[in-house]
This record gives C-alpha cells, structure tokens and sequence, in this order.
C-alpha cells in the first residue's frame, strides 16, 4: 500500500479534496436558514459523509484492479439495484413529486445515484468483453452484441423515470450512449446508431409530452417544463425556483455578497442546499467563485476521461470515459438548470450539493479513477526497467 500511495494521481485527488471541502461550507452557510431544521445537522451530516466517502475511496484504491472484474460481483450490484428501484417505485419515500429515496431509520438512500455508478461498470466489463465483436464492420453482429445491455440499461431508465426522475434517466442514457461509442465502433457504424438512438429518443420524447405529461395538468414534472418556458409568468407556482435563482445569481455579482449573506436561502429559494446550491454560492461568493469550482469540477472529470484515453486496457478505460461523462453531465444539467437553460431536473450539483448517496457514489468513481490511474503508472514503471 505504501508503493501504492507513492503513484497516486495528485491532477484527481487534488480536485476532489477542494471540491469536497467547498461543499461542506457551502452546505452549511445554504442550510443556516431552511426553516424548522438545524444547520448543524446538514453540516455533520455532510462532513460525515464525506469522511466515510473518503474512507470508501481509500478502499477501493487499494484494492487490486481485478476485482472490480469480478462477474458475480457486477451481477449481484445489478440486482441490488434493481431490486432498490422496484423498491422505490412502489415504497419510495416522495418528495417534491419524486419518489427517489428509500428510508432506513435515520438514513435515505436514493437508488438513482448507485444506479449511474453500476451502469457504468456494467457496461464496461460488457462491452470490454466483447470488443472483437463491437469492432466488427457488420452492423448486424454490433447489434447483436449490444442487445443484452440496451435492454439492461433500457430497463433501468425506465425504473428511474417512472420514480419520476427525468434527469436520473437522462443521465443513464447518456453514460450509455457514450460507452457505447467509445467501445470500438467503426465511424459509419458509431453514426447509424447515433441516428437510430435519437430517432428512438424523439419518438418517446414526443410521446411522453403529447400523450401522457399534457394530460397530467398538476403534474410535478409537467410543471416544471412550464416554468422553464414561462418562470416568470409562473412565479407564484412552478417558476419561483427558477426565478428567485435569477435573483440570487444577479445579486452575487462579480465576487458575491458574502459568506452566509445570502438572502435567496432565506425562505424565498426552495432546495438551496441542494438543487439550487451553486445560485447560493453564486449570491455568496461570487461569479468568479463558481466559475473556479466549475473549472475544478471540468478539469477533474477531463483529467479522468484522459485517464481511461491513454489505457491500454478497455474495461479500465470505459469505467474511466463513463465516470468522467457521469460527473460532466450532471454538472451541465444542474448549471443548466439554475441558469435557465435547460428544465429543472432535480439534479445536484457533484460533490458540492447535499447529500449522503451521491458523496458516497462519487467517492467510489475517485477511487476507481485514482486506482487505475496508479496501476497504469505501475504497468508503465515495469515496462520502462
């Protein structure tokens, strides 16, 4: 473990250090005025949290690689969650008009975030298995290989969406698709698929807004793509999240108004500690703040991805691509979100939004990262004597 210690990649748990301890500051300043709860709980809750984060990812850093190959390892993880999903579907605990998470005593466990992490391995050890059969010029034998995933991960997308949670879904289906051409497609294949999976998207998209959303008036989600389009029209209903984001970015200015000024967090901001934290920060510290945590979080999740490129190993290299796609989609849907871009999703913010499941998710992918980060520099080392 001390040789171990010796190749850690500083460009990964640098970021994940700073990141961490931002959240926890800024959980606490954005929790100061929830009413009826007390700051001091969100902020042991997220410091502990993030120890035990940390205690994971020092584990799985020292483990050796080849147990995250192990296949009744991946197969028991998948029926873990799906049995969590299924769970949450009929028992979930609702909030906001998402069932997401499953209450166990004191703890809350949101299935969605342990889904993206087993999606991402699964679809690695898959697709690194059968990768003579992915590079195949036949589109027909491609197909025939990714049939068993696509359902897999088809079925898993619709679990979380039905929760309902539309961002969830959404981020499994990108982590997806991005293996999947980052498994070693030929080009002309890689675009018919691309052709065929949004056709496929758009069709369901289209059925979903024209056939079931519209006709659900009050529902939540519904709700949500109307504040999108109209938030000021809707201030009073589904827009004042969106709106009172505005205000609290606006007010931020260049350097913020302060460390526990802000005046968003107090009573007119819903979420702010967890969905809408970096409008918080925005308010408190400033543009130039959540431009540098932007940067940090993009310079980590790019640092990860040019991990899993110089690989030579494919398994090693989709968990790589598939962690660093999770952690960058995720930021853009919820930068997207709190600026007005995209339709709130109820997606948080990596590592600086509270929360036990997703520090615990993240946790493990740095571990993961860091891991095979060092064992590419140990095969290196060895070959280079």
């Amino acid at each position: 473990m001390r040789k171990k210690l010796q190749l850690i990649d500083y460009y990964i748990l640098i970021p994940y250090l700073l990141l961490c301890g931002v959240g926890v500051v800024m959980v606490y300043s954005a929790s100061s005025n929830l009413v009826g709860q007390n700051p001091l709980s969100y902020l042991v809750k997220q410091i502990s949290w993030t120890i035990v984060g940390l205690i994971l990812a020092a584990f799985v850093y020292a483990m050796k690689l080849k147990v995250l190959r192990n296949r009744r390892l991946i197969m028991l993880a998948l029926i873990v969650v799906f049995l969590m999903l299924g769970y949450l579907i009929f028992f979930g605990h609702s909030v906001n008009g998402a069932a997401a998470w499953i209450n166990i005593g004191p703890i809350n466990i949101q299935p969605g975030e342990f889904a993206k992490l087993v999606l991402i391995w699964y679809f690695a050890y898959i697709l690194s298995r059968r990768e003579r059969r992915m590079v195949e010029s036949q589109l027909s034998e491609v197909i025939r290989a990714l049939v068993g995933p696509i359902i897999i991960a088809a079925v898993m997308m619709w679990m979380v969406l039905v929760s309902p949670d539309m961002g969830g879904m959404a981020i499994l289906l990108s982590i997806a698709i991005m293996l999947i051409l980052t498994s070693g497609l030929s080009y002309r294949i890689g675009l018919t698929l691309i052709a065929l999976l949004g056709t496929s998207v758009g069709a369901v998209f289209y059925f979903l807004t024209h056939h079931i959303i519209k006709s659900l008036e009050n529902n939540y989600q519904y709700q949500r793509i109307l504040s999108f389009i109209n938030p000021f029209e809707l201030a009073n209903k589904g827009g004042k999240q969106l709106v009172n984001s505005y205000y609290a970015i606006n007010n931020g200015g260049w350097f913020g108004v302060g460390l526990g000024n802000s005046i968003q967090k107090r009573g007119y901001l819903p979420e702010p500690n967890t969905d809408f934290i970096i409008s918080i920060t925005a308010e408190e510290l400033g543009f130039v703040m959540v431009a540098l945590l932007i940067f940090l979080i993009f310079f980590l999740a790019a640092r990860i991805i040019l991990v899993g490129v110089r690989s030579k190993d494919p398994f090693s290299a989709l968990l790589c691509i598939g962690i660093g796609t999770m952690i960058v989609v995720q930021t853009s849907f919820n930068l997207g979100g709190v600026c007005g871009i995209l339709p709130i999703t109820g997606v948080t913010f990596p590592f600086i939004s509270y929360g036990g499941s997703s520090m615990l998710v993240l946790a493990l992918s740095m571990g993961v990262a860091l891991n095979i980060s060092a064992t590419e520099k140990k095969t290196s080392l060895v070959k280079n004597k």
